[in-house]
Protein backbone atom coordinates (compact mmCIF):
# COMPACT_ATOMS: atom_id res chain seq x y z
CA UNK A 1 0.00 0.00 0.00
CA UNK A 2 1.33 3.40 -0.90
CA UNK A 3 2.02 5.31 2.07
CA UNK A 4 2.77 8.90 2.15
CA UNK A 5 4.95 9.91 5.46
CA UNK A 6 4.67 13.99 6.54
CA UNK A 7 7.93 15.39 8.70
CA UNK A 8 8.28 18.86 10.41
CA UNK A 9 11.35 20.62 11.59
CA UNK A 10 11.02 20.96 15.39
CA UNK A 11 12.95 23.38 17.67
CA UNK A 12 16.81 21.44 17.21
CA UNK A 13 16.02 21.31 14.22
CA UNK A 14 15.16 17.29 13.76
CA UNK A 15 12.94 16.54 11.81
CA UNK A 16 9.64 14.87 13.38
CA UNK A 17 6.93 12.90 12.04
CA UNK A 18 3.72 14.25 11.50
CA UNK A 19 1.16 12.09 12.66
CA UNK A 20 -1.97 10.95 9.81
CA UNK A 21 -5.57 10.74 11.12
CA UNK A 22 -8.73 10.29 9.50
CA UNK A 23 -11.92 12.58 10.01
CA UNK A 24 -14.32 12.44 12.76
CA UNK A 25 -17.29 12.39 9.86
CA UNK A 26 -17.23 11.19 6.37
CA UNK A 27 -19.15 14.35 5.40
CA UNK A 28 -16.17 16.66 6.72
CA UNK A 29 -14.35 15.12 3.96
CA UNK A 30 -16.97 15.73 1.63
CA UNK A 31 -17.13 18.92 1.94
CA UNK A 32 -13.78 19.95 2.48
CA UNK A 33 -13.16 18.18 -1.06
CA UNK A 34 -15.97 19.97 -2.80
CA UNK A 35 -15.04 23.40 -1.51
CA UNK A 36 -11.68 22.45 -3.27
CA UNK A 37 -12.96 20.28 -6.25
CA UNK A 38 -10.75 22.35 -9.13
CA UNK A 39 -7.64 22.61 -7.31
CA UNK A 40 -6.94 18.93 -5.63
CA UNK A 41 -8.84 17.25 -8.39
CA UNK A 42 -9.36 19.22 -11.60
CA UNK A 43 -12.99 18.54 -11.87
CA UNK A 44 -15.52 21.08 -12.01
CA UNK A 45 -18.79 20.70 -9.24
CA UNK A 46 -21.97 19.55 -10.62
CA UNK A 47 -23.48 18.28 -7.36
CA UNK A 48 -23.72 16.66 -4.16
CA UNK A 49 -25.82 14.05 -2.59
CA UNK A 50 -27.06 13.11 -6.03
CA UNK A 51 -30.06 10.77 -6.65
CA UNK A 52 -29.55 8.16 -9.19
CA UNK A 53 -33.53 7.27 -8.73
CA UNK A 54 -35.13 3.73 -7.91
CA UNK A 55 -33.57 0.97 -9.55
CA UNK A 56 -30.04 2.13 -8.73
CA UNK A 57 -31.11 3.29 -5.08
CA UNK A 58 -28.76 5.87 -4.44
CA UNK A 59 -27.20 9.28 -4.19
CA UNK A 60 -23.97 10.24 -5.59
CA UNK A 61 -21.66 12.17 -3.31
CA UNK A 62 -20.14 14.45 -5.64
CA UNK A 63 -21.04 14.30 -9.47
CA UNK A 64 -18.69 16.63 -11.80
CA UNK A 65 -16.97 16.98 -14.83
CA UNK A 66 -13.33 16.55 -14.88
CA UNK A 67 -10.94 18.84 -17.15
CA UNK A 68 -10.85 16.47 -19.90
CA UNK A 69 -15.01 16.73 -20.46
CA UNK A 70 -15.69 13.35 -19.09
CA UNK A 71 -18.57 13.08 -16.15
CA UNK A 72 -17.45 12.08 -12.77
CA UNK A 73 -18.51 10.32 -9.85
CA UNK A 74 -16.86 10.66 -6.46
CA UNK A 75 -17.42 8.61 -3.19
CA UNK A 76 -16.14 8.89 -0.19
CA UNK A 77 -15.34 6.14 2.63
CA UNK A 78 -14.24 7.75 6.42
CA UNK A 79 -12.44 4.20 6.83
CA UNK A 80 -11.72 1.43 4.72
CA UNK A 81 -13.36 1.12 1.27
CA UNK A 82 -14.45 -1.90 1.59
CA UNK A 83 -18.09 -1.82 -0.53
CA UNK A 84 -16.80 0.81 -2.69
CA UNK A 85 -16.33 -1.21 -5.70
CA UNK A 86 -20.21 -2.26 -6.41
CA UNK A 87 -20.83 0.90 -5.91
CA UNK A 88 -18.60 1.86 -8.24
CA UNK A 89 -20.06 -0.51 -11.10
CA UNK A 90 -23.91 0.69 -9.90
CA UNK A 91 -22.90 4.48 -10.35
CA UNK A 92 -21.07 3.83 -13.65
CA UNK A 93 -24.04 1.86 -14.56
CA UNK A 94 -26.18 5.12 -13.61
CA UNK A 95 -23.64 6.88 -16.00
CA UNK A 96 -24.72 5.01 -18.91
CA UNK A 97 -28.28 4.81 -17.90
CA UNK A 98 -28.11 8.49 -17.58
CA UNK A 99 -26.49 10.71 -20.51
CA UNK A 100 -29.54 13.44 -21.28
CA UNK A 101 -30.34 13.98 -17.17
CA UNK A 102 -26.18 15.00 -16.87
CA UNK A 103 -26.44 16.87 -19.70
CA UNK A 104 -29.30 19.11 -18.71
CA UNK A 105 -27.10 19.24 -15.66
CA UNK A 106 -24.27 20.21 -17.10
CA UNK A 107 -26.31 22.73 -19.24
CA UNK A 108 -27.14 24.52 -16.16
CA UNK A 109 -24.21 24.65 -13.94
CA UNK A 110 -21.46 25.30 -16.46
CA UNK A 111 -23.34 26.23 -19.60
CA UNK A 112 -24.06 25.26 -22.78
CA UNK A 113 -20.85 24.20 -24.22
CA UNK A 114 -19.07 22.64 -21.09
CA UNK A 115 -22.52 19.86 -22.31
CA UNK A 116 -22.02 19.49 -25.94
CA UNK A 117 -18.31 18.53 -25.11
CA UNK A 118 -18.80 16.03 -22.57
CA UNK A 119 -16.25 12.73 -23.54
CA UNK A 120 -18.63 9.21 -22.78
CA UNK A 121 -16.14 7.69 -23.97
CA UNK A 122 -14.30 7.96 -20.69
CA UNK A 123 -16.44 8.20 -17.44
CA UNK A 124 -14.67 7.77 -14.13
CA UNK A 125 -15.12 7.09 -10.97
CA UNK A 126 -13.13 8.07 -7.80
CA UNK A 127 -13.15 6.43 -4.79
CA UNK A 128 -11.56 8.06 -1.65
CA UNK A 129 -10.95 6.31 1.65
CA UNK A 130 -8.53 6.38 4.16
CA UNK A 131 -7.34 2.38 3.19
CA UNK A 132 -8.28 -0.09 0.67
CA UNK A 133 -7.76 -3.62 0.82
CA UNK A 134 -5.56 -5.79 -1.63
CA UNK A 135 -8.83 -7.50 -2.95
CA UNK A 136 -9.89 -3.48 -4.14
CA UNK A 137 -6.58 -2.85 -6.12
CA UNK A 138 -7.12 -6.47 -7.55
CA UNK A 139 -10.97 -5.49 -8.76
CA UNK A 140 -9.34 -2.27 -9.87
CA UNK A 141 -7.38 -3.73 -12.40
CA UNK A 142 -10.04 -6.43 -13.01
CA UNK A 143 -13.22 -4.36 -13.68
CA UNK A 144 -13.26 -2.56 -17.54
CA UNK A 145 -14.42 0.69 -15.82
CA UNK A 146 -12.23 3.46 -15.05
CA UNK A 147 -11.79 3.53 -11.23
CA UNK A 148 -9.06 5.85 -9.14
CA UNK A 149 -8.19 4.30 -5.62
CA UNK A 150 -7.74 7.29 -3.49
CA UNK A 151 -6.25 7.82 0.29
CA UNK A 152 -6.42 10.62 2.33
CA UNK A 153 -5.09 11.47 5.35
CA UNK A 154 -5.26 14.56 7.70
CA UNK A 155 -2.88 16.49 9.61
CA UNK A 156 -2.54 19.18 12.25
CA UNK A 157 -2.39 22.35 10.93
CA UNK A 158 -5.07 21.77 8.68
CA UNK A 159 -3.14 19.44 6.08
CA UNK A 160 -5.23 17.18 3.90
CA UNK A 161 -3.22 14.45 1.52
CA UNK A 162 -4.36 13.06 -1.06
CA UNK A 163 -2.45 10.24 -2.76
CA UNK A 164 -3.43 8.08 -5.93
CA UNK A 165 -2.86 4.27 -4.86
CA UNK A 166 -4.28 2.56 -7.83
CA UNK A 167 -6.26 3.04 -11.21
CA UNK A 168 -7.79 1.54 -13.93
CA UNK A 169 -7.12 3.37 -17.48
CA UNK A 170 -10.97 1.65 -18.43
CA UNK A 171 -11.99 -0.71 -21.11
CA UNK A 172 -12.53 1.04 -24.59
CA UNK A 173 -15.62 -1.92 -25.02
CA UNK A 174 -17.51 0.02 -21.80
CA UNK A 175 -20.60 0.70 -22.98
CA UNK A 176 -20.80 4.42 -23.04
CA UNK A 177 -17.49 3.98 -25.22
CA UNK A 178 -19.06 1.87 -27.47
CA UNK A 179 -22.16 4.26 -27.87
CA UNK A 180 -19.78 7.45 -28.36
CA UNK A 181 -18.05 5.61 -31.10
CA UNK A 182 -21.30 4.74 -32.91
CA UNK A 183 -22.46 8.30 -32.82
CA UNK A 184 -19.20 9.47 -33.97
CA UNK A 185 -19.09 7.01 -36.94
CA UNK A 186 -22.52 8.36 -37.92
CA UNK A 187 -21.93 12.13 -37.49
CA UNK A 188 -18.21 11.46 -39.53
CA UNK A 189 -19.24 8.85 -42.13
CA UNK A 190 -20.64 8.74 -45.70
CA UNK A 191 -24.51 7.51 -45.05
CA UNK A 192 -23.71 4.52 -47.68
CA UNK A 193 -20.64 3.73 -44.98
CA UNK A 194 -21.42 0.08 -43.23
CA UNK A 195 -21.82 -0.12 -39.48
CA UNK A 196 -18.65 -1.73 -38.86
CA UNK A 197 -16.60 1.21 -40.30
CA UNK A 198 -13.70 2.41 -38.51
CA UNK A 199 -15.50 5.19 -36.43
CA UNK A 200 -14.05 8.67 -35.82
CA UNK A 201 -11.34 9.10 -33.20
CA UNK A 202 -8.74 11.20 -32.07
CA UNK A 203 -6.32 11.97 -34.77
CA UNK A 204 -3.04 9.79 -35.46
CA UNK A 205 0.05 10.87 -34.73
CA UNK A 206 1.33 13.00 -38.09
CA UNK A 207 3.89 11.08 -39.97
CA UNK A 208 6.33 13.84 -40.38
CA UNK A 209 6.05 14.01 -36.39
CA UNK A 210 6.43 10.45 -35.75
CA UNK A 211 9.82 10.08 -34.58
CA UNK A 212 9.97 13.38 -32.79
CA UNK A 213 6.81 11.97 -30.72
CA UNK A 214 8.25 9.01 -29.87
CA UNK A 215 11.15 10.79 -28.36
CA UNK A 216 8.36 13.15 -26.52
CA UNK A 217 6.53 10.29 -25.53
CA UNK A 218 9.31 8.91 -23.62
CA UNK A 219 10.26 11.59 -21.63
CA UNK A 220 6.70 12.17 -20.33
CA UNK A 221 6.76 8.47 -19.26
CA UNK A 222 10.16 8.53 -17.78
CA UNK A 223 8.60 9.99 -14.33
CA UNK A 224 7.21 6.85 -12.91
CA UNK A 225 3.93 5.41 -13.87
CA UNK A 226 1.61 7.38 -16.24
CA UNK A 227 -1.91 7.00 -17.78
CA UNK A 228 -1.80 7.89 -21.55
CA UNK A 229 -5.11 9.08 -22.61
CA UNK A 230 -5.66 10.03 -26.22
CA UNK A 231 -8.71 12.24 -26.14
CA UNK A 232 -10.37 14.04 -28.78
CA UNK A 233 -8.61 16.83 -29.48
CA UNK A 234 -5.22 15.68 -27.44
CA UNK A 235 -3.35 13.02 -26.16
CA UNK A 236 -3.19 13.79 -22.26
CA UNK A 237 -0.63 12.19 -19.86
CA UNK A 238 -1.99 11.94 -16.09
CA UNK A 239 -2.18 9.91 -12.58
CA UNK A 240 -4.69 11.88 -10.66
CA UNK A 241 -4.96 15.03 -12.98
CA UNK A 242 -3.58 15.29 -16.07
CA UNK A 243 0.08 16.37 -16.36
CA UNK A 244 0.81 17.31 -19.53
CA UNK A 245 -1.25 17.57 -23.00
CA UNK A 246 0.00 16.88 -26.05
CA UNK A 247 -1.40 18.47 -29.77
CA UNK A 248 0.23 18.36 -32.54
CA UNK A 249 0.57 21.06 -35.22
CA UNK A 250 1.66 19.38 -38.56
CA UNK A 251 1.61 22.16 -41.10
CA UNK A 252 4.53 23.84 -38.32
CA UNK A 253 6.28 20.35 -37.72
CA UNK A 254 5.23 21.02 -33.90
CA UNK A 255 4.77 19.52 -31.22
CA UNK A 256 2.72 21.87 -28.45
CA UNK A 257 2.99 20.61 -24.69
CA UNK A 258 0.70 21.89 -21.99
CA UNK A 259 2.24 21.51 -18.91
CA UNK A 260 0.41 21.65 -15.09
CA UNK A 261 3.16 24.05 -14.00
CA UNK A 262 3.11 27.54 -12.74
CA UNK A 263 4.38 30.02 -15.25
CA UNK A 264 5.71 32.61 -13.06
CA UNK A 265 8.26 29.41 -12.35
CA UNK A 266 9.58 29.25 -15.45
CA UNK A 267 12.09 31.61 -17.25
CA UNK A 268 9.62 32.67 -20.62
CA UNK A 269 11.03 32.48 -24.10
CA UNK A 270 9.67 33.62 -26.77
CA UNK A 271 9.32 30.81 -29.76
CA UNK A 272 9.40 28.26 -27.09
CA UNK A 273 7.50 28.96 -23.83
CA UNK A 274 4.31 30.49 -23.27
CA UNK A 275 2.29 31.79 -20.54
CA UNK A 276 -1.63 30.22 -21.53
CA UNK A 277 -3.18 31.65 -18.58
CA UNK A 278 -6.76 32.96 -20.08
CA UNK A 279 -6.08 32.23 -22.78
CA UNK A 280 -8.21 29.57 -24.53
CA UNK A 281 -6.79 26.37 -26.26
CA UNK A 282 -7.04 23.05 -26.52
CA UNK A 283 -5.60 20.48 -23.66
CA UNK A 284 -4.95 21.31 -20.36
CA UNK A 285 -1.69 23.10 -18.29
CA UNK A 286 -0.60 26.67 -17.99
CA UNK A 287 2.62 26.46 -19.57
CA UNK A 288 3.11 25.94 -23.41
CA UNK A 289 6.17 24.42 -24.77
CA UNK A 290 6.49 24.40 -28.49
CA UNK A 291 8.93 21.26 -29.63
CA UNK A 292 10.12 21.48 -33.49
CA UNK A 293 13.52 19.23 -32.71
CA UNK A 294 15.57 17.06 -30.52
CA UNK A 295 16.99 20.73 -29.28
CA UNK A 296 13.69 21.97 -27.75
CA UNK A 297 12.74 18.53 -26.37
CA UNK A 298 16.07 18.01 -24.83
CA UNK A 299 15.29 21.91 -23.54
CA UNK A 300 11.80 21.22 -22.19
CA UNK A 301 13.41 17.90 -20.39
CA UNK A 302 13.87 20.06 -17.24
CA UNK A 303 10.17 21.41 -17.29
CA UNK A 304 8.60 17.94 -18.24
CA UNK A 305 10.36 16.85 -14.91
CA UNK A 306 9.12 19.23 -12.65
CA UNK A 307 6.16 19.10 -13.53
CA UNK A 308 5.88 15.69 -12.52
CA UNK A 309 7.62 15.53 -9.89
CA UNK A 310 5.39 18.31 -8.52
CA UNK A 311 2.44 16.03 -9.18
Amino acid sequence: MAELMLFRRDADGRDVELPGSTVALEMELQRRVEAGLEAMLSIRFLASEYPTGPWHRGRIDTLGLDENGSPVVIEYKKGSGNGVMSQAVSYLSWLDSAHHEVEALVRKMLGPEAAETIDWRRPRMICIAASFSHHDRVAVQRLPERIDLVRYRVFEGGLLSLLLVDSSPGSANTPSARRTRERDAAVTSPPTAPATSTPAGPSLVPECLRDLYAELDEALTAWGEVEVAPLRHYIAYRRMVNLASVIFRPKHEAILVYLRLDPDTVALEEGFSRDMRGTGHLGTGDLEVRISSAADLEKAGPLIRRAFEAA
